[in-house]
């Protein structure tokens, strides 16, 4: 791979048009703006990171989430760029010009595909259809459709909601660039290579469209053949998913104080961690005892995200050529210096225990899961006997655009999760309340 390719202007369903002379943001710079307006962006700020969204102590949603990663990944690449300078011929370092646009960009996107309440979410579509009711729809789905449901992935989702042309709306989708829609594909294998894993790059639908922006970006295939599909990563998906990791890693800690499920001194000794003794000596100095314990623990954590990010930058510039060439393994933080490596791995394992186990948010994944398994059984079987009268009155609750009147039964029930993941924590609680007649709507 190289540079040059890889840094594309192309836009998906504007192939032929060149940039409006008048125009002069970048194309990466248009790329941001056309999400950070968009409908589905601005939905995330209603859809649960981690901790469910209480109405007192403000910890992080989707949407802050997405903001913040943004920031490290305009960092990031902004930095590779600099490192690399003098290291390619001109058209290269034209090209990475652009990096810091391009992983900003494609930062804000990453979680754009996720549905409602956090990660269960995602786990609670997979489950429905692999384990809960869902298994019953099996013999009705081509093989490929099947695989693509029960491996539910929001990468894969987000790929689907930036270049699926909904019912009503232009080719293309968002009409994104190539090299910003290839930054977001975390896992650019299909579904039958997924293995017992929900991780993948894209559902069946969208497979010419993932082969068309990988091939004419140079990124070589691994493996193609049939369903079977495998390609190397963009680079920019390691700062991507960089960017990412610091973040939730880092932020979920902070988030855990506020929510005081972790003490201050636990909380200041896990980002301590992350410095050598001079270093904890400095900041101990910058921040000492007396000071607010909020003031330090924001103080420290902006510390470790700057620790981290320029570590992660070092990693890339001296991989760089791993990177280019689709050897490289692993992410960006398995690559980390020892102490920083062991400082994270340490955060996670406190994350794990102290958070995602905690009632906080255990509970929230029990009733995302009766909330989702009880839509997805009304949709399902609304899709399959849309004849029926309670059929056709849910039916009507869904926008046009979503393709649920579909001669194709694989294309309805792919609509059926285009409707469920683009809910909101809210929305979806009150549908769910609503068609249980726990609640009805305001006359």
């Amino acid at each position: 791979m190289n540079w040059h390719n890889l840094i594309s202007s192309r836009r998906l369903g504007k192939e032929d048009r060149d940039k409006h002379p008048a125009e002069q943001r970048t194309e990466f710079q248009r790329d941001y703006d056309r999400l950070i307006f968009s409908s589905p962006f601005r939905r995330m700020q209603n859809k649960t990171q981690v901790f469910p969204l209480p109405g007192s102590i403000f910890v992080h949603n989707r949407l802050t989430h997405s903001l913040e990663v943004s920031s490290v990944g305009r960092s990031l690449g902004a930095d590779v760029a600099r490192a690399l300078e003098g290291h390619h011929d001109a058209a290269d370092t034209a090209a990475l010009e652009s990096i810091s646009a391009i992983v900003s960009a494609a930062c804000l996107a990453h979680d754009m595909g996720n549905p409602p309440f956090g990660h269960s979410g995602e786990e609670a579509i997979c489950s429905f259809f692999s384990e809960g009711a869902g298994q019953q729809y099996r013999e009705f789905l081509p093989e490929s459709t099947w695989n693509d449901i029960t491996h539910f992935d929001g990468n894969a989702n987000t790929f689907r909601l930036l270049t699926h042309r909904f019912n009503g709306r232009r080719k293309g989708g968002f009409v994104m660039t190539y090299s910003t829609l290839a930054s977001v594909v975390k896992y650019p294998f299909s579904a039958a290579l997924a293995g017992n894993k929900p991780k993948m790059g894209f559902f069946t639908p969208e497979r010419d469209t993932f082969l068309t922006i990988f091939d004419t970006l140079g990124i070589p295939a691994l493996e193609n053949e049939g369903d079977r599909i495998r390609y190397a990563r963009h680079p920019l998906v390691y700062l991507v998913e960089a960017a990412d990791d610091i973040c939730y890693e880092i932020m979920d800690i902070e988030d855990a104080h506020k929510l005081r499920l972790l003490s201050t001194a636990e909380t200041i000794e896990l980002y301590l961690g992350f410095f050598d003794e001079t270093e904890r000596e400095q900041l101990r100095r910058s921040y000492p005892e007396d000071t607010d314990a909020g003031d330090q623990i924001k103080f420290l954590r902006s510390c470790v995200i700057n620790a981290l990010e320029r570590a992660c930058v070092q990693v890339f510039v001296e991989n760089e050529a791993a990177i280019l060439s689709g050897t490289f393994t692993g992410s960006l933080i398995r690559h980390l210096p020892e102490r920083l490596k062991t400082a994270y791995e340490n955060c996670a394992a406190v994350a794990h225990k102290r958070i995602y186990l905690s009632k906080e948010v255990v509970d929230i994944e029990l009733s995302g899961f009766h909330i989702i398994y009880t839509l997805l059984e009304l949709m399902c079987e609304a899709v399959i006997s849309p004849e029926k009268k309670y059929s056709q009155l849910l039916l009507k609750q869904v926008s046009s655009q979503y393709e649920l009147q579909s001669d194709d039964l694989s294309t309805r029930f792919m609509a059926v999760l285009d409707y469920l993941s683009g809910m909101t924590d809210v929305f979806a609680l009150d549908l769910y309340r609503k068609i249980n007649g726990q609640q009805l709507p305001m006359v």
